[in-house]
């Protein structure tokens, strides 16, 4: 599916991981409890995304069933696309995709003339990598700045035209495409 959307109103993300205690000790995240942490990732997002922006959400969106999920998207501005995480399967056979915009296992969109890859996790082939005119953006490896974690090694390999749209890597807030644009053109600049 070729998809086309407007550069002023798209945003990314991935990795939220709503209702999953353990992930604040797994990537020591800055939240006493779920609570705190649920509370946080909702303002930041609504407090960018409108209810008319789209957001790709890049997977591993909230853990537990159909009532936690639902309580979460209630919450949520803009319409969501999904692409899945390792995470998210169980909750979907619960009948959720109803509230996304649509939901696959990977996308490819345009913007403007921009061609993006999205799936949960990098890529180290993909159309159009070779020539970097086609950006891919992930999640699922929990990037935070100046610390890669234990995919520190795999992660070098990754072109310039690559990036980790995950809350971890991007201060607990969906990014814009502009954002992402810009990121990706000084990576570009330094290689």
């Amino acid at each position: 599916m070729n998809y086309n959307f407007n550069p002023e109103h798209t945003f990314f993300t991935s990795d939220t991981h709503f209702n999953h205690a353990n992930i604040i000790r797994f990537c020591n995240r800055p939240f006493k409890d779920v609570n705190q942490m649920n509370e946080a990732l909702i303002q930041n997002w609504n407090t960018v995304i409108k209810p008319d922006d789209t957001v790709f959400h890049l997977g591993d969106f909230c853990l537990g069933g159909a009532t936690e999920w639902t309580t979460i998207l209630d919450r949520l501005n803009g319409k969501i696309y999904l692409i899945l995480g390792n995470h998210d399967l169980k909750n979907l056979r619960q009948g959720l995709t109803y509230r996304f915009e649509h939901v696959t296992m990977q996308m490819h969109i345009e913007i403007g003339k921009q061609r993006i890859w999205l799936n949960h996790f990098p890529f180290l082939c993909f159309d159009g990598g070779y020539k970097s005119n086609v950006w891919q953006l992930f999640g699922h490896v929990h990037t935070r700045k100046n610390s890669t974690g234990i995919d520190a090694d795999r992660l070098q390999h990754l072109y310039p035209t690559q990036y980790d749209v995950g809350v971890d890597n991007n201060d607990f807030t969906p990014i814009s495409f502009e954002q992402v644009k810009s990121i990706i053109g000084q990576m570009q600049a330094t290689t």
